[in-house]
């Protein structure tokens, strides 16, 4: 297996890009529809709708010839298509040198081959209620940073809401499609550690990667208690509201926007949840133990107080409402808090206790508690932090300590707002280094994995190729591309 480092990164950073350019215009390069951030523990022109067919694709010949670069199933790709996705690239941070139009159109090209075969794949099931309510959190996420719906639709040029509406809704469809055939090809790749290991060993040593300086980090973390008469007074609230809901037939969704302290609130409280996703546990067991219509008595997650409404229950997703109220802490609470964190940092660097043990002993993070304030770093499963992962809030203290020195007191906030404190100290920092095998086998394991993945994904490209309608106009006929476009 031959290997270019500079070309796996180019490739992975391409590849990533794509998922996030499928909607091709700036518009459309929205974060995901998002969960609600008071539960979440641990990311065109023209288009031509999926169901078009030939003759509907023969009616859109009219076109200038030369506006069309290429048509893949039922889907067209326009001139227009790929200029946007340059453009949110350069926005992105990727420079124009970086990418050709081939590329970018090689792109765009796969992104249609996975919509258009995943309306074939009877597995897939992207349904209407969870594209429009998708296309909902994008037009309030957009409305609410431009300001007005009126502005929103004169900086795009469209001449009403609906119209916005239909051509996101079109847009979201496809990219539900694209992203969830992608799962499908690489869901079932998996790598041994001969696999990873073989790898490593076919990266000639002077190419393989370099990694940069890294730490891991422990914490410890004093939460401000919460009055029980505070509790209370919030349970009574959410017990009231559920009571006119119910007894008085008063609308959820108003009380959510009324009352309710999270980011879902602007739409009533709606969400659209799956078991797998990363919510809190309580809030998951709650939703998925409701009848349609029912509303849920106040309950307690990690993250406050709620009450939920399941709207309605789609096979293994729920589209649900909810209330959250966040009970309020006390100046002498957050005063208590923050002396028994002086005191326990105290202890540590007089040597009565060790960081690891009162971790153990005294953090108010669950997640952290049991490993002695260690730190897990999401992106790879392990301890390590590249210094450039780590959180800008702290990286000033982190990059400055030395191994097994205590940081001061630092005050920082959850979702919510609620505000706590905490010391860190760092465990180990390691130099930037070539990579190690042994050292940095988890990472070495993911670049493995990923060629992986893109191994797979090129050979379903070029089977489902051969059997898909493709046709590529004008100066894209003598690109080279990865994939036998061209059909030659």
């Amino acid at each position: 297996m031959q290997l270019n480092i500079t070309n796996l990164k180019f490739t992975t950073k391409l590849y990533l890009a794509a998922l996030v350019f499928i909607s091709y215009g700036s518009v459309y390069a929205q974060p995901p529809a998002e969960k609600d951030s008071t539960l979440v523990i641990t990311d065109k022109d023209n288009l031509v709708k999926p169901a078009l067919k030939k003759d509907s694709i023969n009616s859109n010949q009219r076109r200038k010839a030369d506006g069309i670069a290429a048509v893949i199933g039922d889907y067209l790709i326009l001139d227009s298509d790929i200029t946007k996705m340059r453009e949110d690239a350069e926005q992105q941070g990727l420079s124009s040198a970086e990418i050709t139009n081939c590329q970018l159109a090689g792109r765009l090209m796969e992104n249609k081959l996975y919509a258009h075969q995943a309306l074939q794949d009877t597995t897939i099931v992207v349904s209407d209620a969870e594209v429009t309510a998708m296309t909902d959190q994008q037009i309030s996420r957009m409305v609410s940073q431009i300001g007005s719906m009126e502005k929103l639709l004169d900086f795009y040029r469209k001449e009403d809401e609906q119209a916005l509406r239909d051509e996101l809704f079109s847009i979201n469809k496809e990219r539900r499609l694209a992203n969830q055939m992608q799962e499908k090809i690489i869901s079932k790749v998996e790598i041994t550690p001969e696999e990873v290991r073989k790898f490593f060993n076919d990266i000639p040593e002077d190419e393989r990667p370099q990694f940069g300086d890294e730490v891991e980090i422990a914490q410890i973390v004093i939460k401000p208690e919460v009055p029980k008469e505070e509790e209370d007074k919030v349970v009574e609230r959410l017990n009231e509201m559920r009571e006119d809901i119910v007894e008085n037939g008063a609308s959820f969704a108003t009380k959510a926007v009324l009352y309710s302290e999270d980011a879902t609130s602007s739409r009533g409280g709606q969400m659209t949840i799956t078991r797998e996703d990363p919510l809190d546990k309580d809030f998951k067991q709650v939703a998925f133990s409701l009848r349609e219509g029912e509303v849920s008595k106040p309950f307690k997650s990690q993250f406050g107080y709620h009450i939920i409404q399941l709207d309605k229950l789609r096979g293994q997703k729920l589209d649900i409402r909810h209330i959250i109220i966040i009970p309020k802490v006390t100046e002498k609470t957050v005063a208590d808090a923050k002396d028994k964190i002086e005191k326990i940092r105290k202890e540590i660097v007089d040597g009565e206790i060790t960081f690891d043990d009162a971790a153990r002993k005294y953090s108010d993070e669950k997640e952290t508690r049991g490993d002695g304030g260690q730190l897990i770093n999401p992106k790879t499963g392990d301890t390590h932090f590249e210094l450039t992962d780590v959180d800008p809030l702290i990286y000033d203290k982190v990059n400055n300590l030395k191994e097994d020195e205590v940081s001061l007191v630092l005050m920082d906030q959850n979702r919510t707002g609620q505000k706590f404190f905490k010391i860190i100290t760092l465990t180990h920092r390691y130099s930037e280094h070539i990579a190690d095998y042994s050292k940095d086998y988890t990472k070495i394991k993911e670049l493995a994995l990923r060629e992986k993945q893109f191994k797979a994904i090129e050979k379903w490209q070029n089977e489902k190729i051969k059997e898909t309608y493709v046709k590529i106009n004008g100066d894209y006929k003598n690109c080279e591309f990865n994939s036998n476009w061209v059909k030659n």
